[in-house]
């Protein structure tokens, strides 16, 4: 069984997962919109599927397949503490820009002023 993180490095597989964002869809339509063969979309799925993030649903003789959001929301809970310090991070750096002079010294200037 794949993990959520590998499924999910391959940047294919994260397009597929946008597109299911809005509706569960068929293989045809995911390799329509991705310009790719079936079976190559299907090797895909299948990885997405053995990740616990998409399921599939049989109708006749259609595969549709669909978002699973649990594991992303594990995922977005393991990312939280990253994201804290993202945030601290970016708010230090929107300090310190605030804090600098809105037009820079001119070299010439810079040099005189020594």
């Amino acid at each position: 069984m794949s993990l959520p993180f590998d499924a999910l490095a391959d940047p294919t597989r994260r397009r597929m997962l946008g597109l299911l964002l809005g509706r569960p869809r068929l293989v045809g339509e995911i390799a329509h919109e991705l310009e790719m063969s079936q079976p190559r979309v299907s090797r895909h799925l299948r990885v997405l599927r053995e990740a616990g993030l998409v399921t599939v649903r049989a109708e006749a003789q259609r595969r549709w397949y669909e978002l699973r959001p649990e594991p992303l929301a594990d995922l977005d809970s393991w990312l939280a503490p990253y994201r804290r310090l993202w945030t601290g991070r970016l708010d230090a750096l929107e300090g310190h820009l605030d804090r600098m002079p809105d037009v820079p010294e001119q070299p010439c200037q810079a040099a005189e002023e020594q």
